[in-house]
Order: C-alpha cells, then sequence, then structure tokens
C-alpha cells in the first residue's frame, strides 16, 4: 500500500518543509509515502469562498485516481489517540488498498464535491492549525503510527 499526503499549495515555511522531508523519509522505511501537491489557486481575490473551494475541487478530483481509500483532514472528522491510529492504519494495510491518500485542503476546507468523493474523515484536533502545520503534525503521526506497529521505541505510553 502507499499512503499519498495530498495538498493545497507548496509548504512555503523552510521550517516545516524540512521537517515534512525528515519524516517521509522516515516513513518512506516502512511504506511507499508521498506528499503531492495541488498548485495553490492564483488571483483568488475575485472569488468567494464556494468559487474557491470548487475550484480546488477540480484540482483535487484530478489527483484521485481509480480504487483510491480517500481521508479527508477535516475539523468534523473522527479523532484518534496515536495507538488506535496505528490500529486503523494497520486495518488499512491489511484491507489490500494500493493507495491511502489523506487530503489536507485550502484555507475554506472542501466542496461538496470533495466530501461526496472522500470515503472517510479524520479530525487531528479540535483546535485549528494552520494548513502548513497540519502537513507536519499529520506526517508525524504516520511515522509514529509505523513505528507503534513495528514495536519501536518511539512512542511511549
Amino acid at each position: 500500500m502507499k499512503i499519498v499526503l495530498l495538498v493545497v499549495g507548496k509548504t512555503t515555511d523552510p521550517h516545516f518543509a524540512a521537517g515534512i522531508d525528515d519524516y517521509a523519509n522516515r516513513i518512506r522505511h516502512y511504506l511507499p509515502f508521498d506528499v503531492e501537491v495541488i498548485p495553490e489557486l492564483r488571483n483568488t481575490k475575485s472569488l468567494s469562498e464556494e468559487q474557491q473551494k470548487e475550484k480546488e475541487a477540480d484540482l483535487l478530483l484530478k489527483a484521485f485516481q481509480p480504487g483510491d481509500h480517500i481521508v479527508l483532514l477535516d475539523e468534523h472528522g473522527r479523532e484518534f489517540r496515536s495507538l488506535e491510529f496505528a490500529a486503523w492504519m494497520e486495518k488499512k494495510m491489511a484491507a489490500g488498498l494500493k493507495r491511502l491518500v489523506f487530503v489536507v485542503g485550502g484555507p475554506y476546507g472542501f466542496s461538496p464535491r470533495v466530501y461526496a468523493k472522500g470515503n472517510e474523515k479524520i479530525s487531528l484536533s479540535r483546535m485549528t492549525f494552520s494548513h502548513q502545520m497540519i502537513r507536519l503534525i499529520f506526517a508525524e503521526q504516520i511515522y509514529r503510527g509505523m513505528t507503534i506497529l513495528n514495536h519501536e521505541p518511539y512512542h511511549h505510553e
């Protein structure tokens, strides 16, 4: 199974980018992993929030492949403790999925078309984080999950 972190817009903060790269390389020790970037929309001042979400939806829907299991990172999604997330990941790996795609949307969230395409929603916290920061936090959680599944001394509980 390959894991894809699909994000809207580049990670511009060099500290976050370095951290994401570090965790991406660590994750690749366990399974194939890629961060795929959908270009950020330009000239959005004349667009409403809904119009912006729809234009982002066009780009996101093109990035999905047949058979993808799509998980939207969304404030209304299911929350996990790290051990629970690791167990959830283990079930996904055992299910024989080709690609497990986690999606971080744009600044206004997802359009109804993207919600309709998603298989599940996960929330990382009830708090709000920047989209740049979420990428790093979530990459670390994927890595943490893999170390838990491999009984490695990274997670302490």
